[in-house]
C-alpha cells in the first residue's frame, strides 16, 4: 500500500489541477456563450450557437485528439502542451453544456428585477454585475455542480494525450504490480473524495449567494 500511494497522489494532483483550471475556463465560457446567445447582435448570437452545438454534438475524446494531434499540423501550426490541451478541451466542452444552463438561469431572473435596476439608473454593466449575475449564478449552481463533477470524471480521458493523471497512474501501477483490487479501489476513493469536495464547495457558494440575496432583499 505504501508504495502505491505516492504515484497515485501524483496522478491525483494532476487531475486536481486540470479540474481546477478547466472549471474556470468552463464557467467563463458558459457565461460568455450564454450572453452571446441572448445578444441582439446576430453574428455574436450565431457564433455562440455554433460553439455550443459543436462542442455538445461531438465526442470529447475526438475534441482532445483534434486539439492535440491536428492543431500542430498546417494550416494551423498551433502546438499546445498536453496540460493545456486538457484544460482547453475539457473547459470548452463542459462550458458548452453550462452555457445552456446559464442562459436558462439568466432568463429566469424576474422581469421586475430588470425594471427596478433601470428605475435606479443602473448602467447595463452594473445591472448585470449587481442584479442579474448573482441571481443567475444562484439558479445555476445545482446543475452546474453536476457539470463540474462530470468535468472531473472526464479527466480520465487526458491520459490518452500522454498526461499522467490519476487514471494513467492507476493503470501504470496495475501493469507493474498486478495489485488490481488495491490500486483501482484507491483510485475510486480518490475520485469520490474530489467529487465530494466539489459538491461541498458549491453548496458553500450557494449558501453565501443565498445570504447575500436575502440581505439585498431586506436592505
Amino acid at each position: 500500500m505504501g508504495e502505491l500511494l505516492p504515484l497515485l497522489f501524483q496522478g491525483a494532483w494532476v487531475t486536481l489541477q486540470v479540474t481546477f483550471y478547466g472549471s474556470i475556463l468552463a464557467i467563463v465560457s458558459a457565461i460568455l456563450a450564454a450572453l452571446g446567445r441572448l445578444s441582439p447582435w446576430t453574428p455574436l448570437r450565431w457564433f455562440s450557437v455554433a460553439y455550443i452545438e459543436l462542442f455538445r454534438g461531438t465526442s470529447l475524446l475526438v475534441q482532445l485528439f483534434w486539439l492535440f494531434f491536428v492543431l500542430p499540423l498546417p494550416p494551423f501550426n498551433i502546438e499546445l502542451s498536453p496540460f493545456a490541451v486538457a484544460i482547453v478541451g475539457l473547459g470548452l466542452h463542459i462550458g458548452a453544456y453550462g452555457a445552456e444552463v446559464m442562459r436558462g438561469a439568466i432568463s429566469s431572473v424576474a422581469k421586475g428585477q430588470y425594471e427596478a435596476s433601470i428605475a435606479l439608473n443602473f448602467s447595463k454593466a452594473k445591472r448585470f454585475r449587481r442584479i442579474i449575475l448573482p441571481q443567475a449564478l444562484l439558479a445555476a449552481i445545482a446543475p452546474g455542480t453536476n457539470l463540474l463533477i462530470e468535468l472531473l470524471k472526464n479527466t480520465s480521458l487526458v491520459s490518452l494525450i500522454t498526461l499522467s493523471d490519476l487514471s494513467f497512474r492507476a493503470r501504470q501501477l496495475d501493469q507493474a504490480t498486478f495489485e488490481t483490487l488495491q490500486i483501482f479501489s484507491l483510485a475510486l476513493v480518490m475520485y469520490f473524495v474530489m467529487a465530494q469536495a466539489i459538491n461541498f464547495g458549491m453548496r458553500y457558494l450557494e449558501r453565501r449567494l443565498s445570504r447575500g440575496r436575502m440581505r439585498g432583499g431586506l436592505s
